[in-house]
């Protein structure tokens, strides 16, 4: 892991700092973590494991729907809102970028990309993720925990921090994030991958979901802005299956059901995107 990354983190059993001790995190009470080989550190805390963690088929899927570049525009409007950021006053190196719920890493990468200087840190609760995430970029590192357990990263060591399609713990993302830093949430609208949602039986969007956004968001939701952004998509059937198998509808169709499902389909189909982003700012007291 970047020695810069893990300056950023806290124990997860008594909230100390770490430090890298022969492929291990310990802490000054002797709590040991050890690096796994693939270069990800697991930091659950004891009352982590509740929630369900991506698998490696889903991750897996979801790599290599991104790499097919359907989600370019999302991926550019991401980084055109993180590139906005101002100064704020976080104690990492030059302001770290922390990605809640960062998948693969791939938007935590393009992130990075655009802010050379920067440290990144994915959290993921799913290890399969964690291991991709770790290798997205050389100044990122990955970390699984679980958000509602607790984020193990120190007060204001966030001078931008990402969530994407991903659950939000506001008092912890205000916590992490420095004052004055930048918070870019991406959810998704009702129209996102409608044609999709009946004959894949994926879950539909709350449509309570932007009051539940503001709610999340607690204080870092006051002033914040959100602007929408939609694009259609030509896909394949490999690309809708890629599309429906990586998320949260994953497994909701059996295999048999899947290839009807996918057989029914012409060669190629519009399918539409739309998400929101909602930029939010810490205040400075």
């Amino acid at each position: 892991m970047n020695k810069a990354a893990v300056d950023l983190l806290i124990c997860p059993h008594c909230g100390g700092e770490l430090r890298e001790n022969g492929g291990s995190l310990i802490c000054s009470r002797g709590h040991t973590m050890n690096i796994a080989r693939q270069g990800y550190v697991s930091l659950l805390g004891r009352d982590a494991g509740t929630h369900t963690a991506d698998s490696a088929e889903m991750i897996t899927a979801r790599e290599r729907f991104l790499a097919s570049g359907h989600f370019n525009p999302l991926i550019a409007a991401i980084v055109e809102a993180a590139s906005e950021t101002g100064t704020g006053t976080s104690t990492g190196p030059d302001g770290a970028v922390v990605d809640l719920g960062c998948g693969t890493g791939q938007y935590l990468a393009a992130v990075l990309e655009a802010m050379p200087g920067r440290e990144g840190i994915g959290i993921d609760n799913s290890k399969f993720a964690a291991r991709r995430a770790a290798k997205c970029h050389p100044r990122a590192s990955a970390v699984v925990a679980d958000i509602w357990d607790g984020i193990p990263i120190r007060d204001g060591a966030a001078e931008l921090m990402l969530n994407v399609f991903s659950p939000r713990n506001g008092e912890e993302m205000e916590r992490i994030l420095a004052p004055g830093g930048r918070l870019v949430v991406v959810t998704p609208q009702a129209g996102h991958l409608v044609e999709l949602i009946e004959p894949f039986k994926m879950i539909s969007v709350d449509p309570e979901k932007t009051e539940r956004l503001e709610r999340s968001l607690g204080t870092l939701g006051e002033g914040a802005i959100s602007r929408n952004l939609e694009w259609t998509m030509t896909l394949g059937r490999q690309e809708i299956r890629d599309l429906v198998s990586m998320g949260p509808s994953a497994g909701r169709l059996e295999p048999e059901a899947m290839e009807a499902a996918l057989e029914a389909l012409d060669e190629e189909s519009a399918v539409a995107a739309a998400v929101t982003i909602t930029v939010a700012e810490r205040r400075i007291e």
